[in-house]
């Protein structure tokens, strides 16, 4: 909902032409930011800063996820500095295909080299209500096969690790969810049958 008000008042600023009318959406914006730092890990300036640098009509975001499997054991990247664990992956960019994205997300973030197999999963972080997030994400995971490649410490990530379903180390719950994890696998084993 709070997300919801936010891209209302953006909408308003980008489009809006009446200045009056603008000044309303700027206190709606704020009041949105006010409303998610309430409820969120953020500050109302790092919220702020966040939305300064989105600019345009206001859409969900594309997040891409490598889901990588080896004798039952997913692959997990740990977060240098949250030390939280997630499946390999991040904003898509522009200009790249969604294959394209995770190839280069994987390669920053382990080292490895990849096939991009199947989407496996799309999940919407709107319909999420444990974790407050400034904007709406649509979560694209596909299942990869490496080709090549050793993990490479980086700027991002400072340990790469198979995990069982049962044994996972801290998640970073806003990245990948035991759910989301459980969701793939159940997925994967369908689709493989």
């Amino acid at each position: 909902m709070y997300r919801r008000l936010l891209a209302i008042a953006e909408a308003g600023l980008y489009y809006g032409k009446d200045e009056f009318d603008k000044e309303r959406y700027q206190e709606l914006k704020e009041l949105s930011l006010a409303l998610l730092s309430r409820i969120g890990q953020e500050s109302v300036a790092e919220l702020s800063r966040l939305t300064e640098q989105n600019e345009g009509y206001p859409t969900p975001k594309v997040d891409v996820r490598a889901y990588i499997k080896q004798e039952d054991k997913v692959l997990l990247v740990e977060d240098k500095k949250t030390k939280e664990w997630a499946l390999p992956g991040g904003y898509a960019e522009v200009g790249l295909s969604p294959k394209e994205n995770i190839q280069k997300e994987v390669l920053e973030e382990t080292g490895l080299i990849v096939q991009v197999d199947d989407l496996l999963g799309i999940f919407d972080t709107n319909l999420r209500k444990d974790i407050p997030q400034v904007y709406q994400y649509y979560k694209l995971i596909f299942s990869c096969s490496i080709i090549d490649g050793f993990f490479v410490e980086n700027n991002e990530t400072s340990n790469m690790a198979f995990f069982a379903l049962n044994s996972l180390p801290e998640l970073s719950i806003k990245r990948t969810t035991r759910e989301q994890l459980e969701h793939l696998q159940q997925q994967e084993n369908t689709y493989f049958e």
